[in-house]
């Protein structure tokens, strides 16, 4: 038995060495590459020059540049929170739910809430798009006396994000839900038992001793939301454009480094390349400076050293 462990040993690179390479080749090499088209000039004709940190000074101090950046910056933060608000809020509620031994139907309610995660964005996006719409929506809602909810929700500055927003939550909500399911089933069920037969009730119970072991879960499922939010961009282009109408009010990072770097920014229309490097490098180090303190002191690191 030693020995067939041994020689296992031995060979485990064998299998490592496949996914490595497809992570070099797709993941690593393009992440490095994308750092060093951030110290170059964006000439479209192909021929770049060092510039250095030419192409962060202009994405902070251009005017033109600088307040699209912040704007979008400042949307994709509040794009994040409601989804952590109301998206992984929603899954734990669902999951302690789905996890009641006494409910009938819990499978049933589990597809319901998985089947939107299966729908492509680009679809989702645009029946939304056709439910919001008052000329489309607004007849049948006047007739289900629901006149309050007739408004050009995706037409209106004040309320587009939310919205776009919230379509989001509704898609993915099946994710975390899932996610907070299996980790709730594995919580023993004879630490919740001995603290009932002490006398705690189910708010303590979920707050004292169910939060706290399904922490590392908690903290992946944030991390998910955070890398997944700022790296966002169909959801936005579906419903609104790649322009994030009306008014940049639904612009945020993944829609502004589109039209930086591939589309053109309005009205020149010329990418550059350069430019939109830079702004993928700044969403790498804020992603870095979000993820690895949540991991840090979610996942057992600390305890560990």
């Amino acid at each position: 038995m030693k020995k067939n462990i041994t020689m296992t040993g031995k060979y485990w690179i064998r299998y490592v060495i496949p996914a490595m390479i497809v992570y070099i080749v797709f993941m690593a090499y393009p992440l490095v590459d994308s750092l060093k088209l951030s110290f170059l000039s964006g000439n479209p004709t192909g021929q770049r020059t060092f510039v250095g940190f030419a192409n962060f000074v202009k994405l902070f101090t251009d005017p033109n540049i600088s307040v699209r950046y912040w704007s979008a910056l400042g949307h994709t933060f509040i794009f994040f929170a409601i989804h952590m608000l109301v998206q992984n809020v929603l899954g734990i509620l669902f999951a302690v739910i789905l996890t009641d031994t006494t409910m009938q139907g819990r499978n049933i309610y589990r597809t319901i809430i998985f089947i939107p995660t299966t729908f492509a964005v680009l679809i989702t996006g645009y029946l939304w798009k056709l439910l919001l719409n008052p000329m489309w929506a607004g007849p049948m809602l006047q007739k289900l006396k629901l006149d309050f909810l007739v408004y050009p929700w995706l037409g209106d500055t004040k309320t587009a994000l939310v919205v776009v927003s919230l379509v989001s939550c509704w898609q993915w909500v099946g994710i975390p839900t899932m996610m907070f399911t299996a980790a709730l089933q594995n919580v023993p069920e004879e630490l919740i038992e001995a603290a009932r037969i002490e006398g705690a009730g189910s708010w303590l119970i979920f707050t004292k001793i169910k939060v706290p072991m399904i922490m590392p879960v908690i903290g992946m499922i944030a991390i998910l939301t955070f890398v997944n939010n700022f790296n966002a961009f169909d959801i936005v282009f579906a419903m609104e454009n790649a322009n994030g109408a009306p008014g940049y009010a639904t612009d945020i990072l993944g829609t502004l480094f589109y039209r930086t770097s591939i589309a053109g920014q309005h009205p020149i229309g010329i990418p550059d390349t350069g430019l939109g490097a830079a702004i993928a490098t700044i969403t790498f180090i804020i992603l870095c400076a979000g993820v690895i303190p949540t991991l840090y002191k979610t996942q057992g690191l600390k305890d560990e050293e």
